[in-house]
This record gives structure tokens, C-alpha cells and sequence, in this order.
């Protein structure tokens, strides 16, 4: 069996997109989950995208990746959490 070969170097930056419900918990939860699995996770540098009725807010993160486990489980985690519809 070989092993697969990563398209994206680690380290490297790479932009996560979030879109969850507009709610005022949503934003402190997604930048939570990221420095948990970021530690140099810069919350100022995240870009905010609300929809054009306001009812959704999409979210870039610049995530530092430093492995296919670290950006599995980020999507994993996003993707599970309650005020999350999609992650790109």
C-alpha cells in the first residue's frame, strides 16, 4: 500500500470557509474551534461575508495547516458543530 501524496506543503497558510446562521454565538464558537487546533490562529485576520438578507454569515479563516490530520479534524469539528450549514 502507498502512501498518498498531499497536494498542499506543511506548513502552510490555508483559508477555511464557514457559513452558519447569523447568531451572535457563532463567530466566538468558530474562532474558538480554530485556536484549538491552531495555536498561531490570528483571529484578526478573519473575513467576514454576511449574506444579502443577514440571516447567514460566511467566514474565511486563514488557518496555519501543519498536516492532513489537523485540517481533517478542523473540518471534522466545523462540520459537526450546531451553528455551522457548510465548510468549504
Amino acid at each position: 500500500m502507498t502512501e498518498e501524496k498531499s497536494l498542499i506543503e506543511y506548513p502552510s497558510q490555508f483559508p477555511i470557509k464557514v457559513m452558519g446562521k447569523a447568531n451572535p454565538e457563532y463567530l466566538p464558537a468558530i474562532i474558538h474551534i480554530a485556536k484549538q487546533l491552531d495555536p498561531t490562529f490570528d483571529e484578526t485576520k478573519v473575513e467576514q461575508r454576511p449574506s444579502k438578507d443577514g440571516n447567514y454569515l460566511g467566514i474565511t479563516l486563514p488557518i496555519t495547516a501543519t498536516s492532513r490530520e489537523q485540517l481533517d479534524e478542523l473540518y471534522r469539528t466545523l462540520s459537526t458543530h450546531p451553528l455551522v450549514s457548510i465548510v468549504l
